[in-house]
């Protein structure tokens, strides 16, 4: 929770257009939940995996306000990437807002309607508009980062107004999100509203292996998280080998349906023989990964 001292992990994943995220970086930490002290050195341990992983892929760094720092910016910057982060409010952010003509915004309507992280309110219309931006200004001019931001308002209503009533003095709430990528504003924000998958992260470790932690000793418990991420990351590798629904399946329906299986082990004549359930709807799925995991090594090419 924030404000409250206790362990936190920090985690850095790695996701696709076609694919659930993947752990590239973990950290344990102390202190409060909305620390990110080393935020900028812990992104580059991420961003040297990823780019060992995808040497030419267009990177985008998408974090919340803790990490809309010049530090992270420069960071991505070093390795070649893109940043998506949201901004916040501040005096320069707020100034650069109210410069934003009426003209300029655009009224989006999104499908599956979201929760407004500062309200709780179920959010399906708002207005999007964009604006060049040079970030960090208060900083030395070597840090300063050109980019442009991407603001969202949606109304905020007058409590005052009866049920039904419209109301006349109803404001706006505006969300603004840092980019450098050259990314169409629809898509952009689209995007950066995706980095919410982080929580999924989250709540599977809190779910699991982080609700068990195993020790009072900070480094039994910091080598703990790390051995989940690794399980974490092999349970995604299942999934992906067995096929299209459990590449994006939860990891707890892949434990369930690939992991956990209610099989019987016999031995006969020297053999292992694995009977599995009759009429079981992931016998395909299961086969697929069998397969894929026991295939002979591919032959080296001179």
């Amino acid at each position: 929770m924030k404000g409250k001292k206790t362990l936190h992990p920090l985690i850095a994943t790695a996701s696709s257009p076609i694919s659930r995220p993947v752990m590239v970086a973990i950290r344990l930490r102390k202190g409060e939940a909305a620390d990110v002290r080393g935020a900028a050195r812990f992104l580059a341990e991420a961003l040297t995996t990823v780019r060992a992983i995808a040497p030419t892929a267009q990177i985008i760094v998408r974090g919340d306000s803790k990490f809309y720092t010049a530090d992270v910016a420069a960071t991505a910057a070093r390795y070649g990437a893109a940043v998506s982060l949201t901004t916040g409010a501040n005096p320069s952010i707020d100034a650069t807002i109210s410069q934003i003509g009426d003209q300029a915004w655009t009224p989006i309507h999104y499908p599956n309607a979201f929760v407004d992280t500062d309200t709780g309110q179920l959010v399906s219309d708002a207005e999007l508009a964009q604006t060049p931006y040079t970030a960090f200004t208060s900083h030395p001019k070597r840090q300063h980062v050109q980019g442009r931001l991407i603001v969202g308002r949606v109304k905020r209503l007058n409590p005052q107004a009866a049920a039904g009533q419209d109301g006349l003095f109803d404001g706006w709430r505006y969300h603004a999100v840092f980019l450098t990528s050259d990314i169409q504003m629809l898509q952009a924000e689209s995007q950066h509203r995706d980095h919410a998958i982080i929580e999924q992260v989250i709540a599977d470790a809190a779910a699991s292996a982080l609700a068990h932690l195993p020790s009072g000793s900070f480094n039994a418990n910091a080598a703990w998280t790390v051995l989940w991420a690794i399980a974490h990351n092999l349970t995604r590798a299942v999934g992906a080998l067995a096929g299209t629904f459990h590449a994006r399946a939860h990891t707890a329906t892949i434990r369930t349906h690939l992991i956990n299986v209610p099989a019987r082990l016999a031995r006969s004549a020297r053999r292992l023989t694995l009977h599995l359930p009759d009429l079981w709807p992931w016998q395909s799925a299961w086969q697929t990964l069998h397969a894929a995991v026991h295939r002979p090594p591919r032959q080296r090419t001179a």
